[in-house]
């Protein structure tokens, strides 16, 4: 009879018991999430682990507001790249000849500009042009005339590069209008009554601030209707602060300086756009499709060749604006512009979680790979590290990053 009754009526649980069950839940949860999430949230530690790692190193001078004001000056071309390149690898491809791309647009604008005085927004709009002529080029023979986009883009590497230099004649061209210096140059204007910040940084950031909150509460709940697994909502508020957190100490560093630059908005709007294209658009879909399962795609009524031929013209826009931003930083136009270009926004790709098969990445992925190579190449300067050893550092975290591509992939198939 007492075996009966303690059957029915378990002894209670000891104190404090229930509470380290629901721990470990959240713990479990939390877990699962970044195995899940893995290439994401892995290179997003790994960002935040080398900032901190330098912010040591160099005495504070990595986030001095100067600083971070430099380091996405000197970026936004790579990040305008690594954008692309992720999408070509995305769809199982790969582009070459996006540097010499680069150098042969800024080359164009300076002809344009400085040598037959073209108002510097038309040249702006005939350089975009030039790019997109050119990887629709690529593209055509890519998509429909099957030619490997290794070989193809490796030719065109070294045909933009000789039409570099027998544009500029070997030297170096320049300078350009004050309204195009301004595009890698420029600042946002003052407005406002002095508050010894820049106000209208200070608002973009509260902007920005919202719209993340709001898009991603927004997709929480959508994943709550299509009873998807989500966060816990400690967890989720979590990450909201962090992120919060994040956008507000950027914001305030740009603002105790000379505010946001020109071309950062220009990459935010890149990153919100293209974000959305490949989130939710019919485009950045089938670019998955044909990437991850090309004949299934097919199957599918994908229309692979059209597909392709558009990510190849969408890069070659994406270079035209990269070489328009380097010519303006520089102010110049140089034959030697865009060296190795492309093997920097390839690795931010790989870095920012691409993977060698294709079908996999995200353009924010592509955005925090080049800032994990900016932060590196900015923290090493300060800490005058040799180019030698900057470029073994560099090479080392490529080949970790797709390492752990591997490793994530066969821990994944067993």
């Amino acid at each position: 009879m007492s075996a009966d009754v303690t059957a029915r009526n378990p002894a209670p649980a000891p104190p404090g018991r229930g509470r380290g069950a629901a721990g470990d839940g959240l713990l479990r949860l939390v877990l699962n999430g970044l195995r899940r999430n893995m290439r994401q949230y892995g290179m997003l530690i790994a960002l935040g682990l080398i900032v901190v790692l330098f912010q040591v190193w160099t005495g504070g001078d990595l986030l001095l507001p100067r600083n971070v004001s430099n380091l996405v000056l000197q970026n936004s071309y790579i990040l305008i790249l690594a954008i692309g390149m992720m999408m070509v690898i995305i769809a199982g491809h790969i582009d070459l000849s996006v540097g010499s791309l680069t150098a042969f647009v800024g080359a164009v604008a300076a002809a344009l500009t400085v040598s037959h005085h073209v108002p510097w927004p038309a040249a702006v709009a005939l350089c975009l042009l030039v790019g997109a002529a050119a990887g629709s080029l690529q593209g055509f023979m890519i998509a429909y005339l099957g030619i490997p986009s290794f070989i193809v883009t490796l030719a065109g590497m070294l045909l933009f590069r000789g039409l570099t230099e027998i544009l500029l004649k070997g030297q170096t061209l320049g300078p350009f209008p004050g309204g195009l210096q301004k595009i890698g140059n420029g600042f946002l204007p003052a407005a406002g009554p002095d508050t010894n910040y820049h106000n209208l940084t200070l608002l973009l950031g509260a902007v920005l601030i919202a719209a993340v909150v709001w898009q991603e509460v927004r997709d929480r709940r959508r994943q709550q209707e299509f009873s998807l697994e989500v966060l816990p909502a400690r967890l989720f508020a979590l990450k909201l602060v962090a992120i919060v957190a994040a956008v507000l100490v950027v914001t305030l560093l740009l603002a105790s300086y000379k505010g946001a630059p020109i071309v950062l908005i220009v990459l935010g709007a890149l990153v919100v756009g293209y974000g959305y294209v490949m989130r939710n658009a019919v485009f950045g879909r089938h670019i998955y499709a044909i990437g991850g399962n090309l004949p299934a795609a097919k199957l599918s009524g994908v229309k692979d060749r059209r597909v392709t031929f558009q990510v190849f013209l969408n890069m070659g826009v994406l270079a035209a604006l990269a070489g328009l931003v380097v010519a303006a930083r520089l102010n110049a136009a140089s034959p030697k512009a865009g060296v190795s270009y492309e093997l920097e926004a390839i690795a931010s790709a790989f870095i920012g979680g691409a993977s060698m098969s294709g079908g996999v990445g995200t353009v924010l992925g592509a955005i925090i790979g080049g800032l994990v190579l900016g932060v590196l190449n900015n923290g090493m300067n300060l800490l005058s590290v040799g180019t030698d050893w900057q470029q073994v550092i560099k090479g080392l975290a490529l080949l970790a990053a797709v390492g752990f591509d591997v490793w994530n992939k066969r821990k994944s198939g067993s």
